[in-house]
């Protein structure tokens, strides 16, 4: 399966760093699912630099982006800010972001919960946005 990460390998060598990018951006995207079965996941933000471009994960407005590096991932959301009160493992950075290495584990639950979390926020936005109705 490719998900947002090239096929082509210069070097037998980044093989090995390609399969833990593949396995891990998987496995965030089956805990945004589990999360919350409604999140939508796109491929957006294709360029030549970055043709197969990166995930878009949302629900009522973006939650996070996914992109891949050769020695990390970065999980950037929207609104990270506002998460920090739901974050007490300390996922996000101070960028609005997560990164995660080969070596890293990600505790899933907790992850589950944030992206909940997220979910909730942007819903009290999205009703808050709407307009008033005048009697």
């Amino acid at each position: 399966m490719r998900i947002g990460v090239s096929n082509k390998l210069e070097k037998p060598e980044e093989k090995v760093a390609l399969d833990w990018r593949i396995e891990t951006m998987s496995l965030i995207s089956k805990l945004f699912k589990q999360a919350d079965p409604e999140v939508i996941e796109e491929m957006k933000y294709k360029k030549p630099s970055n043709p197969d471009g990166v995930f878009v994960w949302s629900h009522d407005g973006m939650i996070s982006t996914g992109e891949t590096y050769k020695n990390h991932l970065r999980l950037t959301f929207a609104k990270g800010p506002a998460l920090k009160d739901q974050d007490p493992k300390g996922f996000i950075n101070a960028y609005r972001a997560m990164i995660i290495h080969e070596e890293d584990k990600i505790d899933e639950e907790a992850f589950k919960k944030l992206i909940r979390a997220a979910v909730e926020i942007n819903r009290k936005d999205k009703s808050s946005s709407k307009p008033q109705k005048r009697d």
